[in-house]
Parts: C-alpha cells; structure tokens; sequence
C-alpha cells in the first residue's frame, strides 16, 4: 500500500509567490480541476490565495469523468458562489459557453464606466489538469506547452485571447504535504505527479482497488471478468490473463497490466469515471 505521496518541486513555491504578487492586476480568477477528482485536484493553497476574487471553475475531462456527477458538482460549487463550467479543453467543448460568461462577467463590470476595459484574468491549476490545453483554445494558437507529464509549464505569461482578453498563465502548483493520503493517490491515478517517483505496480492495484469499489461493472466489461476478485491483487492478475501479460516461464507481468491499467484509466476507455463524489463531500461538510 502507498501510505504517503508528495511532491513539491522548488519552482512550485516561486508560483505560489507569483500568484500572490500578480493577483492585485487581474480581475478574475480561472481555476482549472480535473472532474474527475474534484476535491484532490484542488489546491488549499490557491484556494486561500485566491479568496476574494471573482472565480470561475473549470471542470475539465469532463468527457472522462462520470456525466451524473458533473451535474452535481456543478450545482456544488455554484451553491459556494462561483462560476462553473464543464469542460474538455483538449476538443474544445465549452469553450463558447466560457467566452459568453466571461463576457457577461466584462460587461457587468464596465456597466457604468466611462472608460470600458477588458478583462484581466489569472489561471491556475494543479500540474496535468489541462490549463495549458485551455490556454491554446482562447487564445487561438500554440501560446503554451501541452504534454501528459505534469510540470510542462515554466514561468509567468501575459497571453491575448481571441476576445482581447488578457490572460495570466501561471505553473501548475502542488502543495508540500497532502492531509488526506488519497488525495496523493488521486493526484498520481490521474497522472498529476510525475509516474516517475511512484511503484507503478502498486499504484495500479490502489486503483483497483478504487474501481472495485465505485466502479466494478465497468472494470469487469472493460477487462472481461465474469467477476470482481475478492483483492485487488487477483484481479489484477485476472485482467493480466486476459491481455495475455504473461512473460517466459507462465509468470504474470505485473508492470505492464499496471501500465495498462493506468492508461486505460486515464484515457477514459475502462468508462467515464469521478472517483470523487460530490456526496461524499457534501456529508464530510456536514
């Protein structure tokens, strides 16, 4: 079992400094989640750097995450005060609907001013929840780096949307200690730190195990189960059996159903899955 995950890399405390030197010069706040995990893709620290500004939520791979629980996230969040929006940043879906809030939100506050300006905005984010995908959508262009691996974006950029708009990127920022240990594993199932520093294996069988859980009907028609394993681990080496990871001698090939597993999470194709309810939250707010 992974007991701890954390990752806190140097140029993640020079963003945090940024975010509080530059959020005097915007007048909106974008912040970017990952739908799947609502709650672990959401930075304490951003949260209370930003207090007091206007925000809006975007949650993005919303085209991975589990339709119902969009829903109930969003009406979540609105109920808090913000602006949300479901979103996939990598095809482009809501993006219309983000420029017609951020207009609304524009033309609010020049009602009455003699000088119209447009809107400043900041976004901000955890590592690999997509702002640099959104980025590329408003503005038109390749302005900023996209990959899969966490930590792409370097630096402080002043970018023009299509909508003359100014938009502050910023890194994505991770805090030093995670309070909750599954809010490490969530942030590592969803490929928010570097897969590098983890036991692949191991990581693959928590998520599982998760999946077992929350999610068994489409973990058994993804990897053909008749049925759920009683461990994580016998399921594993059931899904193993069925891909044929098997290596020279009839033993399993734990590192590749692993890597299997991972991916096949993340790109969507075990199901649309929030490991996240909002539920769940609402109960621990209680």
């Amino acid at each position: 079992m992974i007991e701890s995950i954390n990752w806190y890399p140097g140029h993640m405390k020079k963003t945090r400094e940024l975010i509080q030197e530059n959020l005097k010069l915007v007048d909106m706040v974008i912040e970017v989640i990952d739908a799947r995990i609502p709650v672990s893709s959401r930075n304490p620290i951003i949260d209370e750097l930003v207090a007091g500004k206007r925000r809006l939520i975007v949650l993005n791979k919303s085209d991975l995450s589990d339709k119902k629980e969009n829903e109930n996230w969003t009406v979540f969040f609105a109920g808090k005060g913000d602006l949300v929006l479901p979103m996939n940043c990598m095809s482009g879906e809501g993006v219309k609907q983000l420029y017609a809030l951020l207009k609304k939100e524009q033309d609010e506050k020049n009602r009455d001013q003699l000088r119209k300006k447009n809107l400043r905005l900041m976004i901000v984010g955890v590592p690999n929840v997509g702002k640099s995908s959104l980025i590329n959508r408003l503005t038109g262009k390749k302005s900023a780096q996209t990959g899969n691996r966490p930590g792409v974006t370097r630096g402080k950029q002043w970018l023009s949307l299509e909508n003359n708009m100014q938009l502050l990127d910023t890194p994505g920022i991770l805090w030093p200690k995670f309070e909750d240990p599954r809010t490490g594993l969530y942030l590592a199932f969803c490929g928010s730190i570097k897969d590098e520093i983890l036991d692949t294996e191991t990581l693959a069988m928590e998520l599982i195990g998760v999946l077992q859980e929350k999610y068994p009907q489409l973990l058994a028609e993804r990897y053909k189960l008749s049925e759920i394993a009683e461990t994580p681990l016998l399921t594993m080496e059931a899904i193993a059996v069925k891909r044929g990871f098997i290596r020279p001698g009839k033993k399993i090939d734990y590192e590749r159903c692993a890597r299997t597993v991972l991916d096949e999470f993340r790109s969507g194709k075990i199901g649309r899955i929030t490991l996240e309810k909002e539920s769940e939250a609402r109960t621990e707010q209680a």
